[in-house]
């Protein structure tokens, strides 16, 4: 299978749409379930962080300024994605602002999205909660730094996708846990789940 670049931004706020902008961005290459390769950075975008942002993820406002233009940053970034599809925990989150600081500098984001918040509710209902630090602490996944910065949230998001595909493989049979199944297992209704994957089972 192709890699998958596993990506999660640390922000200003909730939405680009309400102004928020990215402060930090991190992407993990996955490949056959192995990290293959990181990028991450810091970056400066002129925009303030408030300091409940900076109690929760510790990106100063003093770091940002030092910080790299996002500009550059987002133009690194999309040549280390390539045209690798992408994953993310709550990708509508990490989706957008992929978007919004792309076309910030003038670059396309045509890059397709599964999250593993959906994929963790139609495989594993009975965890008790989809976050990202339970589901981790669940499947007995090393936690990889400090939460709420990107990279250690990405390493996290990585080995959780790849603990995905590897049930995918051993407990449903499906030979190949390809991105474009991993989509179409996030919209299938959780009733149907089961009957989506006989049908992608190993003969």
């Amino acid at each position: 299978m192709p890699p998958i670049a596993v990506i999660d931004f640390e922000t200003t706020g909730i939405s680009p749409g309400q102004g928020a902008r990215a402060t930090e961005v991190a992407i993990v290459l996955l490949e056959k379930g192995q990290v293959v390769d990181r990028f991450q950075s810091l970056m400066k975008t002129g925009a303030w962080i408030p300091p409940f942002i900076t109690r929760l993820t510790g990106i100063t406002n003093a770091m940002v300024d030092a910080a790299p233009d996002a500009t550059g940053v987002m133009a690194d970034a999309a040549r280390f994605v390539g045209d690798a599809p992408m994953v993310a925990h709550n990708a509508a989150f990490d989706s957008k602002f992929w978007q919004a600081e792309l076309d910030r500098a003038g670059l396309p984001a045509p890059h397709p999205f599964a999250c593993t918040v959906l994929l963790s509710r139609r495989l594993y209902p009975q965890a008790p909660s989809h976050q990202l630090g339970t589901l981790v602490d669940y499947h007995g996944l090393p936690r990889t730094g400090q939460a709420h910065r990107a990279l250690a949230d990405a390493e996290m998001a990585a080995a959780l996708l790849a603990r995905m595909q590897h049930d995918l493989r051993t407990q449903w049979r499906v030979a190949e846990p390809s991105h474009a199944l991993l989509q179409t297992l996030q919209r299938c209704a959780k009733p149907k789940v089961g009957a989506l994957l006989a049908q992608h089972a190993a003969a």
